[in-house]
């Protein structure tokens, strides 16, 4: 930060200069020129000081700093004094161009005592009689000129001249470094920026708002006037338009082959493509007649081309170096955001898709299994399913026999969702066609296992208990091929019938035997899947058969459909909101 104690020089008459009467005298002046111009990195600052610092010693009317831009070959008026404000906002000068463009193209100060008398001369104001400019030059790279006017003929001398180009060398190098000093700030703003806009994007996952962020997000560090996101197809020969903005308005652009236009020459050569005149290059397919340059950018990851950044402006030579490099650190991030958005949204089709499908076979489901209970003599049925998907793998079947025999099935097909649903259709499939003929569970057990095994299906098998009602007997005569045995309470007591039998569809020749239970009135027999027995509260404990066995008794005066919500009650209520982890089925059979 500066600090001035004392004025650099005594106050001089308007119009008075200040003269240097010995040599000392200009070195301590040039001194403090060095002392204030290395106290400050600020260029606004900066410049108003040098501004302070002329005007001291050299009387004016109207004062510039003119700074050079190398990329464009051009210079800017940045700072002004007496000007007009448009002057100062929007004055740009090419090289050998007045005055101003002289001294930066011949790097000599110059003195013009009459400007009416030299057609280099370029009016600012009508009053102005005579100007002189110098040079600033730092590190053999011109920075920019410092321009003096006054409104008299031959106001100032060429001793002026000579002190104009000794302080414009002097705070050359301070303006230099507060210009890189800004360029850095800038760069590393830019930096901090796309290291922001780089963890944004990888967090958006709809491609849509992905695309819309994207385009504001640079929008902020380019100002383009058009901006155009070009993917890639599967068969990368073409660009295919996915995004596109024109002064905030959304338009659609045509697919672009690739090595066509700017943007497939992109794609084909890897690598950015600045196009600072559309008009002289053949390559640039016109998308509007303002349109003066063009910016595209190559998307890939992994070397993978996942299409091309497109960005276009109404001012001639508008992108940079600076433009195209910031892009192209960019682009990488750009395109991982952008693979993943894709990807997210083919699953989410492909989800969609299978949804539909999955509702679909709910619904056929539905129709396969049972809606109802069946009315059998001398038994009361209600059974309960919960799908832990669209559609369950649990099997349960009720087949009508002639004379006092009835039949029902209960099992569960290996694995969850549409494979086991598949699995376990065509289980009771082969049931319903098999168990009219098959009077015997084990006989009707080893059919459907033969089967199976004649078309079997890696690690697909079907666990299954089939019952035989003798409605004559009050019997049940059972076959089990791996499925929970069902529990019975009998006046209070629970027990767990023992019968057993390996999977279907998982060996061959498998022979399986049958046990007879004799019932008695008020007997209720329950068979659950292990989805009840399995299923956790959020603290991870399971309800389990003891919890079951318990509750059981105490349900036994009820018929067999409060028994079932009585049960299902209990589970969810001990569930708690926990995820249904498998298929829940429950079936209750009461002797009456």
């Amino acid at each position: 930060m500066a600090v001035t104690k004392e004025p650099l020089l005594p106050p001089s008459r308007p119009g008075e200069r200040v003269r240097f009467e010995e040599r000392a005298d200009l070195l301590d002046f040039l001194l403090e020129i060095s002392s204030l111009t290395s106290q400050t990195l600020d260029l606004d600052r900066l410049l108003a000081e040098v501004a302070t610092i002329i005007k001291q010693a050299l009387p004016h009317d109207l004062f510039a700093i003119f700074l050079y831009n190398d990329r464009q070959k051009s210079l800017s008026l940045r700072h002004g004094i007496g000007h007009r404000e448009e002057l100062v906002k929007n004055l740009r000068l090419g090289l050998g161009e007045g005055i101003v463009g002289t001294v930066a193209a011949t790097r000599q100060a110059l003195l013009v005592p009459d400007v009416r008398q030299d057609a280099r001369y370029l009016a600012s104001l009508d009053a102005v009689r005579s100007e002189m400019a110098a040079p600033m030059i730092a590190r053999g790279k011109l920075v920019g000129v410092i321009d003096l006017q006054a409104t008299r003929d031959s106001f100032h001398s060429e001793k002026d001249l000579a002190l104009l180009s000794v302080i414009a060398s002097r705070v050359a190098f301070a303006i230099e470094n507060a210009r890189l000093h800004r360029r850095v700030q800038r760069n590393n703003q830019t930096l901090r920026t796309l290291a922001d806009l780089a963890r944004e994007l990888s967090s958006i996952l709809d491609l849509d708002q992905l695309l819309e962020r994207l385009a504001e997000s640079i929008k902020h560090l380019i100002n383009y006037d058009a901006f155009s996101i070009m993917l890639v197809d599967d068969q990368q020969t073409f660009l295919r338009h996915r995004f596109s903005k024109r002064f905030d308005e959304r338009f659609r652009l045509d697919n672009i082959p690739l090595g066509k236009g700017v943007t497939g020459a992109a794609a084909v050569e890897r690598t950015a493509m600045r196009v600072a005149d559309t008009r002289s290059d053949p390559r640039y397919i016109p998308t509007h007649p303002d349109i003066r340059s063009e910016l595209a950018v190559p998307l890939i990851t992994q070397d993978r081309l996942i299409g091309v950044m497109d960005l276009e402006s109404e001012a001639l030579n508008f992108f940079t170096e600076d433009h195209a490099r910031l892009l192209s650190l960019l682009a990488p991030q750009i395109a991982v955001s952008v693979l993943n958005a894709r990807l997210y949204e083919e699953l989410a089709t492909r989800e969609h898709s299978m949804e539909q499908d999955l509702r679909a076979a709910r619904r056929l489901q539905k129709v396969l299994l049972p809606r109802e209970a069946p009315s059998i003599p001398h038994l009361d049925v209600a059974f309960h399913s919960r799908a832990a998907r669209e559609i369950s793998g649990d099997i349960y079947d009720f087949f009508e026999h002639a004379g006092e025999y009835s039949m029902f099935a209960f099992g569960d097909s290996s694995g969850k969702g549409a494979a086991a649903a598949l699995y376990g259709a065509l289980v009771t499939g082969l049931l319903r066609s098999l168990a009219p003929r098959r009077r015997g569970p084990a006989m009707l057990m080893r059919s459907i296992n033969e089967t199976l095994m004649e078309r079997k299906v890696d690690a697909q098998f079907v666990t299954l208990l089939v019952a035989l009602w003798d409605g004559q007997s009050r019997e049940l005569i059972m076959a089990n091929a791996g499925s929970i045995p069902p529990f019975v309470c009998r006046q209070g007591k629970v027990q767990r019938l023992d019968v057993g039998g390996v999977p279907l569809g998982l060996l061959e020749q498998q022979e399986y035997e049958e046990t007879v239970y004799a019932t008695l009135p008020g007997d209720v027999i329950l068979l659950v899947s292990d989805g009840i027995e399995d299923q956790v509260n959020p603290a991870g404990k399971q309800y389990g058969q003891s919890r079951l066995m318990r509750f059981l008794p105490g349900l036994a005066g009820m018929t067999a459909a409060e028994i079932v919500k009585a049960i299902d009650t209990d589970v969810e209520e001990f569930r708690a909101g926990a995820t249904v982890q498998d298929d829940q089925t429950i079936i209750v059979i009461k002797v009456s």
